[in-house]
């Protein structure tokens, strides 16, 4: 919330700098007077955007870690965050004055504050249009992305709570209503924050200030009704408090007998929850009871269901099966003689102590081994990780709905505007690029990250801020596809990757047609020929369709002959009485196909689809060839049907047995389009060789860098086809395997 000075700092700035670099390693407390005196200089005469003293906020931050059990080196860090704006080399700095550890922590917790305060100045101008509710839903899913890209450290995140907090305290001291954006972000992002990290003072008050200025209305109605019976609640409370406190020290239990604070905004959600008046809420009168064992707490229990009425339904054993974020106690809520309910919460000091500090109450905020992260005094530095980790996972849950980032292998960067931009763990400034506009992943020539010119194929980490530089026009690079080369991570980039250059192969198949079909009027002299038509009686949409089959050999030449010949006279379809086997034909032929026919029918498997068995089969009654058989999807079947219905006829395998001593193999043509590299072809015949499959022939075509190549191939049942173009697709490089 303080921009970054440009200039240098006055004679005192420096002269607390000098003090600062000059001073020995000290213990945390040393570090904590050092670190104030060393930012009072630069922050004393400032102030914050919300109008608060910069130096005032510092102080009320580091007295809101106390409160909760950071350490002195964490409090700190709240006067080191502000200094950061005031100085020309901040980590240097920094870093030589109280460590590198404290050093990366006020700098990242520097960029997330000033991320966030962009983030808010542009959340009103995103959408003028937009309802302050669906503003709010937008502004809460940015902030809360960006709290965690920054949370790899936990102690940013407390910084970052504490000093929400602070802020809503200087609004509600100063009378000042804070920007709706900031309310709403404090009750639905910070606060949930404080609660999975099981930090109860910091969640209660940041939920009751930030709906005090969201719903002014309502929080001054129940206000002034926990106000209007204060005297009669406050007597009654004290009464069971003392009554139940003389009973537990004659059990002989040293027990801490407490009223429970009650806060406004706890009542409203039980309210509006449960559709309860708010005669009708239980904790209007709350006690709390803190023992030394479990042991003792279920004592206290079986005392108060003993010596009151219980409510079974609001009972809830917290201890036994403890909340989420840790939270144990014993919930339960009992009415007295006069049918007056109130709720008792029963817990151990240790339990008390996690339920009002969390993470705060056991963490030593000190690095443990693996920079970056926090370390643990109790039990191993990773458990201690993972727990807060699994914390933030289920915060993120908590708002979302969905369970993903920080265990899905996701990071989060910015764009120079300070907009999220989530990412597969690993990916790089191109994928970047591609997910911020498909346009720009195109043009994509140069990135800078964090300012430095890197190398497209540099993996991005977590808080990094991206900015790529793009030419005004052009196309992705073919090496971007390889996977050795490293530059795509994203399946989305790689997507629009290959569509780019499916589209750029599309337009140079369209013009190969174009070419051919042309060449192919002009020779039958048919060059008035209506395109549109042709295209339609062959099954395609519009000429471009055709063309672009014709260019990829989807369909031959001679289907559109056969189509442009004046039609012969049909003649009355044959009989069909029994099907009966073709005579016997040498290796490769159709010795295996039924006819429906007359005797010995000759057959001939079509060249431009090479059927094999299994394919589904159809039959075209030619001229003097007998029977040609083609593929059911065949492209040129399905001209000359449409041309001459009649004289199509059924046909199928005759079944013998794949792999048998008489089985006969089959020529089937395999298409593959890859992008061209050294040893691409050794590469593919080699996978072929794998799956037993014999070539006998090859056709390779190579147009700007991408391979076009039909392997012909033997086999004595399309489904090894099938299973060797899977193989295929394994291949580096390769874009498309198909059956020809």
């Amino acid at each position: 919330m303080i921009s970054v000075a440009h200039g240098t700092t006055d004679a005192a700035s420096a002269a607390a700098i000098h003090a600062a670099l000059d001073s020995p390693q000290a213990n945390d407390q040393r570090a904590l007077a050092r670190a104030r005196a060393f930012a009072e200089p630069l922050l004393a005469p400032e102030r914050l955007d919300t109008g608060e003293p910069a130096l005032q906020h510092a102080d009320g931050v580091a007295q809101i870690l106390a409160r909760i059990g950071g350490t002195a080196e964490l409090q700190a860090c709240a006067y080191l965050v502000y200094a950061v704006g005031y100085l020309a080399r901040p980590r240097d700095i920094i870093a030589k004055a109280f460590g590198e550890s404290l050093a990366d922590v006020a700098l990242e917790t520097h960029k997330l504050i000033q991320l966030q305060r962009q983030a808010r100045a542009r959340a009103p101008a995103a959408d003028a249009a937009a309802s302050g509710s669906e503003l709010d839903r937008a502004q809460t899913e940015n902030v809360r992305k960006m709290l965690l890209a920054f949370s790899r450290d936990l102690r940013v995140v407390l910084l970052r709570l504490a000093s929400r907090l602070q802020t809503l305290r200087h609004y509600a001291a100063t009378k000042q209503v804070p920007p709706r954006a900031l309310a709403a972000e404090s009750l639905h992002v910070f606060a949930p924050l404080a609660n999975r990290l099981g930090i109860g003072q910091l969640k209660w008050e940041l939920e009751d200030l930030a709906f005090r200025f969201l719903e002014p209305d309502t929080y001054k109605t129940i206000a002034r009704l926990l106000d209007e019976k204060r005297i009669e609640r406050e007597a009654h409370v004290e009464q069971v408090r003392q009554r139940l406190e003389l009973a537990l020290r004659e059990l002989g239990l040293e027990a801490q007998v407490q009223g429970r604070p009650k806060h406004i905004y706890s009542i409203v959600k039980k309210m509006r929850g449960k559709g309860l008046s708010f005669d009708q809420v239980y904790d209007l009168r709350a006690l709390r009871v803190i023992v030394g064992t479990v042991d003792e707490c279920y004592r206290v229990l079986a005392w108060v269901h003993e010596h009151y009425t219980p409510v079974p339904e609001e009972f809830d054993d917290y201890i036994a099966r403890p909340k989420p974020n840790g939270y144990q106690s014993l919930h339960t809520v009992v009415r007295d003689e006069q049918g007056r309910a109130f709720e008792i919460q029963i817990r151990t000091r240790a339990m008390h102590e996690h339920a009002e500090h969390g993470v705060a109450a056991h963490w030593a905020y000190k690095e443990a081994g693996t920079k970056g992260y926090a370390g643990v005094s109790a039990s191993s530095s990773y458990d201690a990780k993972i727990a807060v980790l699994r914390q933030l996972l289920a915060w993120q849950s908590d708002l979302t709905g969905v369970a993903h980032g920080l265990f899905d292998d996701h990071i989060y960067v910015f764009t120079p505007q300070a907009a999220i931009v989530e990412l597969p763990k690993g990916a790089t400034p191109v994928d970047f690029a591609y997910a911020v506009h498909t346009d720009l992943g195109h043009r994509c020539r140069g990135a800078k990250v964090d300012g430095q010119m890197v190398p497209l194929n540099t993996p991005l980490s977590t808080g990094q801020t991206v900015e790529i530089i793009a030419a005004k026009e052009g196309g992705p690079s073919r090496d971007w596809l390889n996977p050795e080369a490293g530059y795509l991570v994203s399946h989305r980039a790689k997507a629009k990757v290959r569509a780019w250059f499916n589209a750029l192969a599309a337009q140079e198949n369209i013009a190969r047609g174009r070419e051919q079909v042309e060449r192919l009027l002009q020779r039958e002299g048919r060059t008035a020929t209506n395109l549109e038509a042709l295209a339609q009686a062959l099954g395609y949409a519009t000429p471009e369709a055709l063309f672009e089959a014709v260019g990829k050999e989807a369909i031959t030449l001679r289907a559109i002959e056969q189509q442009l010949a004046p039609a012969a006279p049909t003649t009355a379809q044959p009989p069909t009485p029994v099907l009966k086997k073709a005579r016997a034909m040498s290796r490769g032929a159709s010795a295996d196909v039924l006819v429906v026919g007359v005797g010995a029918l000759m057959t001939t498997l079509a060249r431009c689809c090479k059927p094999a068995p299994p394919d589904e089969i159809r039959g075209f009654i030619t001229r003097g060839k007998g029977v040609s058989v083609h593929r059911a999807d065949c492209p040129d079947f399905a001209a000359l049907a449409a041309r001459q219905p009649g004289r199509v006829i059924d046909v199928a395998w005759a079944g013998t047995p794949a792999g048998g001593p008489h089985a006969p193999v089959y020529a089937v043509d395999v298409g593959v389009q890859a992008q061209d590299r050294q040893g691409l072809l050794r590469d593919i015949t080699e996978a072929f060789a794998r799956e037993k499959i014999n070539v006998i022939g090859v056709q390779t075509q190579t147009v700007r860098d991408v391979a076009w190549m039909t392997f012909t191939v033997e086999v004595s049942d399309a489904s090894r086809v099938a299973r060797v173009m899977a193989v295929l697709s394994d291949v580096p490089g390769v874009i498309k395997v198909w059956r020809r």
